[in-house]
């Protein structure tokens, strides 16, 4: 169950990464997060395992969508 109290504690967190490298490693541990509750989601179909995942899920493409930045025009 530590895995759900890491998700947990990810979420109320402060979501406020200084440099690139801080983003990508907060974008691996919200997956492997997500990945392991939903090992623990697939035996138990908890409901509230599947709310916490989709609030990491969120919070995983915020992040992402900051490492991509803004598309270049021409």
């Amino acid at each position: 169950m530590s895995t759900i109290k890491q998700g947990e504690e990810f979420l109320n967190k402060s979501l406020k990464f200084k440099n690139t490298s801080e983003r990508i490693e907060a974008s691996r541990e919200v997956k492997s997060l997500i990945l392991g509750i939903n090992e623990i989601y697939k035996t138990n179909k908890d409901q509230k395992l599947m709310d916490l995942m989709k609030d990491l899920t969120v919070v995983k493409q915020k992040i992402e969508k900051r490492l991509k930045g803004r598309p270049l025009t021409s």
